[in-house]
């Protein structure tokens, strides 16, 4: 990420109770006969929140403001996390070194990109995840967990750097959690705080930021 990025993550009391999720463009056409030519016009999904919904209090109204000040609207980049999918496997399933294979040895590569990959189909989608969680990330070479002297893991950019090559052949694999690259989508936070006290939820937008 560059220079515009924030290294912080959204207020998690409020992000664990936001929506959104991936988004596509997909375009479609539709013959004169009634076929359809199908065309995605995105490679990879980008993400969208909408984080108003975890404001409940004003506390947690004022956080966001001051996070939101503090990035300078939509100008910084910051972590967020997607309660939905946030590890390299299911939310409820504890982290192994073994859950997403990140590449395969070639004798000479040290550096490889952690990714995760969703669905084991026909049309498999392989994500590059830049943000994980310090701490977190485990890896393991032909299912072997390594330690951290022999690969360490770059927190800001999710680069997996190995001391030594691994050898041709060899399974790299990893578990992790991790967050998205988002920025804000709007430069203005319009909040009627006499609608916040009846109940009315601001709106909060959030986008991802492709690597």
């Amino acid at each position: 990420m560059p220079s515009d990025f924030h290294e912080v993550r959204f207020p998690l009391d409020v992000a664990l109770r936001g929506s959104g999720g991936p988004v596509r463009r997909t375009e479609i056409v539709t013959l004169a006969s009634g076929r359809e030519h199908r065309n995605s016009r995105w490679a990879d999904s980008r993400r969208r929140y909408d984080a108003g919904l975890g404001i409940r209090t004003l506390d947690a109204l004022h956080a966001v403001l001051a996070f939101f000040e503090e990035r300078r609207g939509r100008l910084y980049g910051f972590r967020y996390r997607d309660r939905v999918d946030h590890r390299s496997g299911p939310p409820s399933t504890a982290i192994t070194p073994t859950d997403q294979r990140i590449g395969i040895g070639d004798g000479t590569t040290r550096v490889f990109a952690l990714a995760k990959t969703y669905g084991d189909g026909p049309a498999p989608y392989r994500r590059i995840i830049a943000k994980p969680v310090a701490g977190s990330v485990r890896i393991a070479l032909g299912g072997v967990e390594v330690a951290a002297a022999q690969a360490a893991c770059d927190a800001a950019t999710g680069l997996v750097t190995f001391a030594a090559p691994p050898p041709v052949g060899a399974s790299v694999t990893a578990g992790f959690e991790f967050d998205v690259p988002v920025r804000f989508d709007t430069d203005e936070l319009s909040i009627d705080l006499a609608a916040f006290t009846a109940g009315e939820v601001p709106r909060v937008p959030l986008v991802e930021i492709v690597p």
